[in-house]
C-alpha cells in the first residue's frame, strides 16, 4: 500500500500535504499540524471506510418508500425534496432536474430507463447535499447534438452534475454523448456498476476528484477517458482507484488528472495517445496492458502544488509505445520503483529528469530483465557501468552492462554495435 509518508516524501510542500490529507482522509479538511502528525505516524492509504459512506457502497436500494416517477417525451421532470425516486419508461427530450435544497440526498434508481435529448442532459443535477444515480436495470442515457447552455452554465455532458455524485449498482448504463459522457463540478464516486460510454470528449470528467472503488468500466472517449481537473485550486484534480475493471480507448489520455493519480488494485486495457498522466503517480497493485502512441505513465509539470513523481510499489504494468519521441515511463521529477513487475516495449524505456530509486520489483525492457534503470533523458550512465571507451565504447558492449539496451549517451560514449547506445 501506499502510505502518507512516501506521498508526503513525492510531493514535498505544504499544498501537497494538505492535500494528501484531503485524499486519505475522506476529503474532510484538516490543519497542516494534523496533517504532518498523520504522515510522521505513517498510517497506510485510505480504506473504503474512509473514502465511502455505507450509502455509497450499497449497490441495491431500498425502494419501500421510493417514489416512481415515469419519463414521458417533451417534459422535464423536477425533483426538489431529499427522497429515493424510481424512474421508468422511455421518452426524448425529456430532463430529470435536481433541484433542491444543499442539505438535501437525492437517489435516482434507473429502472430500465431511456432518454434521448438533442441538445440538454438527461440528468441534470443543480442543487442538492449529494446525488445518487443507481443503476437498477440496464438503462441507455444519450444527447445527439450540440449542447446548449442554462444561463451561463456549460451544460456538456448527458449526465450533469453541479454538486457531489455517487454512481453504483447492479445493472448496467449506457450512455452516449456528442459532448462528455458524465460530468461532476464535484466529486464523482463510482462504488458499483457497469458503464459503456462513447463520448465526443471526455467519457468522465471532474472538477475535484474522481474515487472509484469498483465497476466495470468500457469508455470510448474522443480526448481522455478518465479526466480531473481544478483551475481553482491546484491540490484538486485527484483520481482514486480502488479496484475495478477498465476497458479505455481514448484520443488523448486514458486517465488523466491534473494533481494525482492513485491506483491500488484493478484490471486496465488503455489504448489512449498517453496512458496515464498525472503530476503524481502512485501505483501499488492491479494488471496494466497500455498502448500509447506517446507516453505509458506521464508525470509532468500539471500542478504548482506537487513535484512530479512515478511510484510503482506493485502491480503488473505492460507498457507498449508507438514509434518516434515515445517513453515507458516519463517523469518531470522522480521514479521510484520497489516492486511489481514493468514490462516495456518500444524505444526509450524511462526518461526521468529527477532522482531515480530501484530497490525492488522486476523491471523488462524490450523482453531482457535489468538489474538497472535507463535514462535517455538525461544522457548520463545507460547503465551501471557505461564508462568511457571499454564497456561504455563501441561494439557489442556498448553503454549498457554487457551490451545490449538503450545504453548511455553520457561518460560512456555513444556506444554503437549491437549493444548501441540509443537506437
Amino acid at each position: 500500500m501506499i502510505t502518507r509518508t512516501r506521498f508526503k516524501t513525492l510531493c514535498f510542500n505544504l499544498a501537497a500535504l494538505l492535500c494528501a490529507s484531503l485524499l486519505f482522509n475522506g476529503l474532510s479538511s484538516v490543519s497542516y499540524a494534523e496533517t504532518t502528525a498523520a504522515t510522521e505516524a505513517g498510517d497506510t492509504a485510505a480504506t473504503a471506510d474512509e473514502l465511502f459512506t455505507a450509502r455509497d457502497l450499497k449497490q441495491i436500494p431500498d425502494l419501500s418508500e421510493a417514489t416512481e416517477l415515469t419519463v414521458v417525451s417533451g417534459q422535464d421532470i423536477t425533483i426538489s425534496n431529499a427522497g429515493i425516486y424510481l424512474l421508468r419508461g422511455t421518452a426524448a427530450d425529456a430532463t430529470v432536474i435536481v433541484e433542491s435544497d444543499k442539505e438535501a440526498k437525492v437517489q435516482l434508481v434507473l429502472d430500465g430507463v431511456s432518454i434521448t435529448n438533442k441538445d440538454f442532459p438527461a440528468i441534470y443535477v443543480k442543487s442538492a447535499d449529494k446525488v445518487f444515480v443507481t443503476v437498477y436495470a440496464d438503462s441507455d442515457l444519450s444527447v445527439t447534438g450540440s449542447f446548449r447552455k442554462d444561463g451561463s452554465t456549460n451544460t456538456d455532458a448527458v449526465i450533469f452534475s453541479k454538486e457531489d455524485l455517487v454512481l453504483n449498482g447492479t445493472a448496467v448504463l449506457n450512455v452516449a454523448s456528442t459532448g462528455n459522457g458524465i460530468v461532476s463540478k464535484d466529486d464523482l464516486k463510482v462504488t458499483g456498476g457497469t458503464y459503456n460510454i462513447t463520448a465526443s470528449s471526455k467519457a468522465l470528467e471532474v472538477k475535484d476528484s474522481i474515487l472509484i472503488h469498483d465497476g466495470i468500466f468500457h469508455l470510448e472517449a474522443g480526448t481522455d477517458g478518465l479526466h480531473a481537473e481544478n483551475n481553482d485550486d491546484n491540490t484538486r484534480g485527484n483520481i482514486i482507484i480502488q479496484d475495478g475493471t477498465f476497458e479505455i480507448n481514448a484520443g488523448d489520455d486514458g486517465i488523466h488528472a491534473n494533481a494525482t493519480v492513485t491506483i491500488e488494485d484493478g484490471s486496465f486495457n488503455i489504448i489512449s495517445g498517453e496512458g496515464i498522466e498525472s503530476t503524481c503517480v502512485l501505483i501499488s497493485g492491479g494488471t496494466f496492458r497500455i498502448e500509447s502512441q506517446d507516453d505509458g505513465i506521464n508525470a509532468a509539470n500539471k500542478s504548482s502544488a506537487y513535484r512530479p513523481a512515478v511510484e510503482i510499489s506493485g502491480g503488473e504494468i505492460t507498457i507498449t509505445m508507438g514509434a518516434g519521441d515515445t517513453d515507458g515511463i516519463d517523469t518531470n521529477g522522480d521514479l521510484i520503483i520497489t516492486g511489481g513487475t514493468i514490462n516495456v516495449t518500444g524505444n526509450s524505456a524511462f526518461d526521468v529528469d529527477g532522482s531515480i530509486t530501484f530497490t525492488g520489483g522486476t523491471v523488462i525492457i524490450n523482453g531482457q530483465q535489468v538489474d538497472s534503470i535507463p535514462n535517455q533523458m538525461m544522457g548520463g550512465p545507460g547503465f551501471d557501468r557505461g564508462g568511457f571507451g571499454g564497456q561504455g565504447g563501441f561494439g557489442n558492449q556498448g553503454g549498457m552492462d554487457q551490451g545490449g539496451f538503450s545504453g548511455g549517451m553520457g561518460t560512456g560514449g555513444m556506444g554503437f554495435g549491437h549493444g548501441g547506445g540509443r537506437w
